[in-house]
């Protein structure tokens, strides 16, 4: 991806989201994000779109089975949490001390 036009998102590894979009949505409950994948607008997070997968038995694996795991989801289906106010929030951009912090539309309480 060309860097002159790289999206920039308000979401890092690590924050509490909530889902607002898609099969898994709920408004009410926080979820961490466990990966951000900027190049694909993805988000991995905990819990939220479970796949299930099927596999042979190897030599590492002598039993084979089912594994679930979670798959990313877009970016866009996804909010982040603010603990103030007790749901999702916008995000917007401030300079403090020479630095963008992300700040809370809701509350204006700065995510850390």
């Amino acid at each position: 991806m060309n860097n002159r036009f790289k999206p920039k998102f308000n979401i890092k590894k690590g924050d509490s989201v909530v889902v607002i979009a898609g099969a898994d949505k709920d408004n009410s409950k926080p979820r961490t994000v466990l990966a951000v994948y900027p190049a694909e607008a993805k988000v991995l997070v905990e819990g939220v779109n479970i796949k299930t997968k099927h596999n042979k038995p190897s030599a590492d694996n002598t039993r084979g089975g089912i594994t679930k795991k979670e798959a990313p989801i877009a970016i866009s289906n996804v909010m982040l949490w603010d603990a103030k106010a007790g749901k999702g929030t916008r995000v917007k951009r401030d300079r403090a001390d020479g630095s963008l912090v992300r700040v809370s539309k809701k509350s204006g309480e700065v995510i850390k």
